[in-house]
């Protein structure tokens, strides 16, 4: 790791053009929490003018008690001293107020603004292309703006407000100075100087290394998850990777560690010089206050209000400039977060986007597409063409990494096409409105998801819009083969299928995947498809299931990915698919008549299965 900056000069600049942050941030905290706010902006001003009150009351209670000496405690004086402490203890009670009540507001405020922040967050994740999540520098912009967004606001925003308050003060105190010496507020500056310095230039290299570690820091996590995840936990013990992932996450711990543990001491090095610099200057100034009173050019009460002012000033500087470090590092660690937040899809709604039809009266048709996606060099579909006739069922086959499933991704418009183009009905998909074009299909991908919900709620999670009731659930789990499944949980379709929570339980792979077909079949969309969705039956559930989906799909059309030809064999149409290209079409029958792949590959299958 650098110890020092390589350009100190470049990394200024680049610092001033994270400042513009500190607006937007006060944007946001506005937009979160605008009562809140003005609160906390009212309370920064009494908390910064009452300091100046305890000053000037100090001053005035040892004036005095040495007035009340000088006429042996005569009642008159000795009532001014008490009247004087009253006010100081009343100025004094209510900054203790003022302080715990200032608490509860950033508090409060806080809290809304990582909330507000949270959901800008789950917004743009929701609505950035699925072609970001392809990409590792996605995965680093979303690591740092999750873990900046959970702190760096309120960071920022308290020690701004801190640094207001303290900037009241510090005037004030500056103008108690003054008068004893207009060099005196300059001596006060000049001793925070090297403190200041060393704030930025290590708070750059702070910045900086962050930045160059954020990859290590995920990778970290990863074997952080990989040891506490069930989804690990029985191939870790099989094969004995306990050990491996321990030793790869405390490797890399040891060089974070390493390098925070280096920065820190040069931090604290640099920082010990700086405060030993300030010391000399503020020893200095105070020794020259006490020769003055020694000669009697100030009074004791005056000392007091020097060393009240001059103190305060010293703690105030040094406050600030803690705050001015946060807000500096809290600035361009926030560039993260808006930077992530500036990402823009490309998969959007054209000008005058057209409302996707209700039904399919025509084909969809693919012509001459060709697609690879981001970040790589391997083309995922080649020239492609394939026309699906409306109300047919249409089965795509071939071996692993032939592009099928990319087609339901391209068709849904998750990406669009390097070139040419996909029809439906005669429309480009590039112009009709997205949201309404997604709606036109339901889908079931290779991989669906296990919502941590119950039974019901991740079926009906297949059309949330519509609130689906009841028997509309129970008819798409009856569909898809699942209620016999779901029958024989404990609470049946109020089961919480979340292992890791109190009463949840699991499915197994293939349960999983009848829940998910259900909720595939739960949303009434002209157009069905289906990545694998007999990968986990067996040949009896198979049967039965493929005799289910045809009546499901009468009138409608579907699009079925798989690679067991007995599932395919039911199709009204097969598509043998390699190299991103499609080789050969046909019925069953028609396709074991050519002997070309696709009756190699059935032979291959049935013979295995026998």
């Amino acid at each position: 790791m650098s110890k020092t900056p390589g350009n100190l000069g470049g990394k200024l600049r680049r610092a001033r053009t994270q400042l513009p942050y500190l607006p937007k941030v006060m944007a946001l905290a506005w937009a979160a929490a605008p009562a809140w706010t003005l609160a906390g902006g009212g309370l920064l001003l009494a908390q910064g003018l009452l300091p100046i009150a305890t000053v000037y009351l100090t001053r005035a209670l040892v004036d005095g008690m040495v007035a009340a000496r000088a006429t042996g405690g005569a009642w008159p004086n000795v009532r001014h001293v008490l009247v004087f402490v009253a006010a100081l203890a009343a100025v004094l009670l209510l900054s203790e107020l003022l302080k715990a009540f200032a608490g509860w507001v950033r508090a409060a405020q806080a809290e809304r603004i990582k909330d507000h922040i949270s959901g800008l967050i789950h917004r743009k994740s929701v609505a950035v292309d699925l072609a970001f999540y392809d990409l590792s520098e996605y995965y680093d912009h979303l690591h740092r703006a999750r873990e900046d967004a959970s702190y760096h606001p309120a960071v920022l925003l308290e020690s701004t407000g801190s640094l207001l308050q303290n900037g009241i003060t510090l005037i004030a105190m500056i103008g108690v100075l003054i008068p004893f010496g207009v060099w005196l507020p300059l001596a006060l500056v000049a001793s925070a100087v090297p403190a200041l310095v060393v704030v930025l230039r290590c708070t750059m290299l702070q910045h900086a290394w962050r930045v160059k570690c954020t990859p290590i820091e995920r990778r970290a996590w990863y074997y952080d998850w990989a040891l506490t995840s069930a989804d690990t936990a029985a191939e870790l013990r099989l094969f004995g990777l306990g050990k491996y992932f321990q030793s790869r996450f405390q490797s890399l711990r040891q060089r974070l560690r390493g390098d925070r543990v280096r920065m820190a001491a040069h931090e604290g090095l640099a920082e010990l010089l700086a405060g030993f610099f300030a010391l000399v200057v503020s020893g200095l100034v105070m020794a020259w206050m006490i020769w003055r009173a020694l000669r009697g050019s100030i009074s004791l009460g005056q000392l007091a209000l020097f060393y009240q002012a001059f103190n305060q000033g010293l703690g105030l500087v040094r406050s600030s400039l803690g705050n001015i470090g946060r807000i500096y590092s809290t600035s361009l660690f926030l560039g993260n977060l808006f930077e992530f937040l500036r990402l823009e899809p490309k998969v959007t709604n054209p000008p005058q986007a057209a409302s996707a039809l209700q039904t399919l009266a025509r084909h969809i048709r693919f012509e001459h597409v060709t697609f690879r996606y981001p970040g790589s060099e391997r083309v995922a579909l080649r020239d492609f063409n394939l026309v699906v006739p409306a109300g047919q069922v249409v089965a795509l086959v071939g071996p692993n990494g032939a592009g099928k499933s990319t087609l339901i991704k391209l068709l849904c418009r998750m990406y669009d096409p390097d070139g040419g183009r996909i029809e439906v009905d005669g429309t480009d998909l590039r112009d009709f409105d997205l949201e309404s074009l997604r709606r036109v299909f339901t889908v079931l991908f290779q991989q669906p998801v296990r919502y941590n919900a119950t039974v019901a709620e991740n079926i009906a999670m297949g059309d949330v819009e519509a609130a689906p009731s009841a028997e509309d659930i129970r008819a798409a789990a009856a569909a898809a083969g699942a209620d016999e499944i779901i029958a024989r949980l404990p609470g049946g379709y109020e089961t919480l299928l979340a292992k890791g929570f109190t009463d949840g339980t699991d499915l197994s792979v293939g349960e999983w995947q009848r829940l998910a077909l259900a909720r595939a079949f739960l949303r009434q969309a002209p157009v069905i498809l289906l990545d694998e969705p007999t990968s986990a039956m067996d040949s009896w559930a198979e049967a039965d299931w493929m005799d289910r989906f045809r009546a499901l799909a009468a009138g409608r059309t579907a699009i079925i990915i798989t690679h067991r030809f007995t599932t395919a064999m039911h199709a009204d149409t097969i598509h043998v698919m390699s190299g991103g290209s499609i080789v050969e079409s046909g019925s069953h029958a028609q396709l074991l008549a050519q002997e070309g792949l696709y009756g190699e590959s059935w032979r291959a299958q049935t013979q295995a299965v026998s």
